[in-house]
């Protein structure tokens, strides 16, 4: 059997507890995946790729060994479907949360299907519970001096909270 692989491409600036869930129903379905941190010269992100990077490591792989699921974390500047191929990867994964979410990644598909037909866009609704959890209001509200133990894991909150003094 042909070893099952999904690239997560994202900022994930900072990882939340909605990218947690996306991660935590697709390790069910995968061998192995991919999260490919987007690294764009033209943005400023609070941490670095490699926080990143160590963030997703720290609060993900567990949840993923549990389902025997590996994890495996990159970055990436190019398209998606490249960084796909790179990887090995035949599906490219993509948390959903409403409706706007799903026109726009459902126009991501249709343009990443032309360009790699060979590589599967697979959609995971994202749970009611952190269906409103987003890393840009994550980001607000720690900014804000705010509590974001509830929208982040605690590897984040506690990396948040040495970055910028939120409550966390």
């Amino acid at each position: 059997m042909t070893e099952r692989i999904a690239l997560y491409t994202g900022s994930f600036d900072p990882l939340t507890n909605g990218h947690i869930d996306v991660l935590r129903n697709a390790a069910a379905i995968f061998d192995r995946i991919v999260v490919a941190i987007g690294v764009h010269p033209g943005k400023t992100p609070m941490f670095s790729a490699e926080e990143r990077a160590r963030l997703i490591r720290a609060s993900c792989k567990g949840i993923l060994e549990a389902e025997h699921c590996l994890l495996e974390v990159v970055t990436f500047s190019g398209l998606a479907v490249d960084a796909a191929r790179e990887h090995g990867a035949a599906f490219l994964l993509r948390g959903l949360r409403d409706g706007t979410d799903l026109d726009y990644e459902a126009q991501m598909a249709g343009m990443n299907a032309t360009m790699a037909p060979e590589i599967r866009t697979i959609f995971l609704m994202s749970s009611p519970s952190v269906r409103h959890i987003t890393a840009t209001l994550v980001r607000q509200i720690a900014s804000l001096g705010g509590d974001v133990r509830a929208f982040v894991p605690k590897e984040v909150a506690e990396a948040l909270k040495g970055r910028i003094g939120a409550r966390s």
